[in-house]
């Protein structure tokens, strides 16, 4: 029998020995150099024409949608939003490595992920303005997506959440014996919550075949990382649960998309879960209530500008000869105007019923529920003036 705390495979010492942070140094995963050189062409993955204009475009298609949507919440059209700008190589590459039955829980800023499986404009819009065409029927804020057909779990606001659910689904999919595996992201900052702790320790232990990506942006909302934790980021933290771990350049598309590939690889080989830490940098706001400027300098935003990963993936594709900058042109115009009309179009959806608040909650909705809409209807009644004339769409 196996001794269950492992003294008997323990190096004993006769000496106080302290283990310091830094003695181990993980390395970083880089493929491509920020001229979009490959650095080792023996270990870049086998990418196909096709996949990689698919990434370049879904990666320049989110930023228009973010300019746009961010241009929205400040004309006072949506309440609220959260960019990607400068993390798309980190969620669009990973998603690009995945099966389509791999289950995706996403934080909130992988919207890229999503629309490389296949959500149109008009999902993003009618998600946004709440509307009636929205599949959350206007519960959520926007930005929290979810499709069952492509198998991205509804997001939720609270941070960390997703983390021991990814680990619990994970675990499902392996008893169920389905060729499938979860991946779960979430931020540097989200990783602080105590559902990382108990979502990799879980998965872990129970052998679950899921895939933790944590996106290292350099800052919880204001908070930069080095006044988050004091270790090697969260790569160590994957190591310290026994778990298979790799530290990739978030920028860098071409080497996300291999060390995803290879942490799916191991994590259906071998039942297990598989941490990726991705350093990557937030161009854009934490979201439209943030200021970015009380609390980093431009200088070190420039920095970072020189490093996106749209130009630096683009310069890679024509190296290769799979770059057309007039397609990529007629692309962005095509987009643009694609954005705005549906935009446009959703904004003049009428939100859905009020009654739907209550009526698909429960089979048969309780008599409180029943008693608080009432309330509702009479108090939206009372001061019209406070409401939108589509509120409620009171029957």
């Amino acid at each position: 029998m196996q001794d269950r705390n492992h003294l008997s495979d323990v190096q004993a010492t006769n000496s106080v020995s302290l283990i310091e942070n830094g003695l181990v140094e993980i390395p970083m995963l880089q493929l491509l150099d920020e001229n979009g050189h490959e650095t080792n062409k023996e270990q870049s993955p086998e990418i196909n024409e096709t996949t990689a204009k698919r990434i370049s475009t879904t990666m320049q298609y989110i930023r228009l949608l973010d300019e746009r949507m961010v241009g929205a919440q400040r004309q006072g059209r949506i309440s609220f939003y959260l960019a990607c700008t400068g993390e798309e190589a980190s969620t669009v590459g990973s998603a690009a490595a995945l099966s389509e039955n791999d289950m995706i829980m996403s934080q909130y800023r992988e919207q890229g992920a999503l629309a490389y499986r296949g959500y149109t404009t008009d999902q993003f819009m009618n998600q946004m303005f709440s509307n009636q065409l929205d599949p959350n029927k206007g519960r959520q804020m926007p930005i929290h997506y979810g499709d069952k057909k492509l198998n991205f779990m509804t997001i939720s606001s609270p941070l960390g959440t997703q983390i021991s659910q990814a680990a619990g689904y994970a675990y499902g999919q392996k008893m169920a014996g389905e060729p499938a595996v979860t991946i779960c992201y979430f931020g540097e900052g989200a990783a602080s919550e105590g559902d990382f702790h108990a979502g990799v320790n879980m998965a872990a232990v129970l052998n679950c075949p899921v895939i933790f990506f944590c996106r290292n942006n350099g800052y919880a909302i204001s908070t930069p990382s080095e006044e988050q934790f004091k270790g090697d980021g969260i790569a160590s933290r994957g190591i310290g649960y026994g778990v298979k771990t790799i530290r990739v350049d978030g920028n860098d598309v071409l080497a996300v998309y291999a060390a995803t590939k290879k942490a799916r690889e191991i994590a259906l080989a071998e039942n297990c879960p598989v941490l990726i830490e991705a350093m990557t940098y937030r161009l854009a706001a934490h979201s439209t209530s943030d200021d970015p400027s009380g609390y980093r300098s431009k200088s070190e935003e420039d920095k970072w500008r020189a490093k996106d990963p749209i130009e630096r993936f683009n310069k890679w594709l024509d190296g290769k000869g799979w770059f057309d900058k007039k397609a990529t042109d007629a692309f962005l115009e095509k987009s643009r105007a694609e954005i705005l009309a549906a935009l446009k179009k959703a904004e003049k959806v009428p939100v859905a019923p009020i009654e739907d608040i209550v009526e698909d909650v429960y089979d048969t909705p309780p008599w409180h529920l029943k008693e608080q809409l009432v309330e509702l209807k009479a108090h939206i009644a009372k001061y019209p003036e406070h409401y939108p004339k589509t509120s409620g769409r009171l029957k």
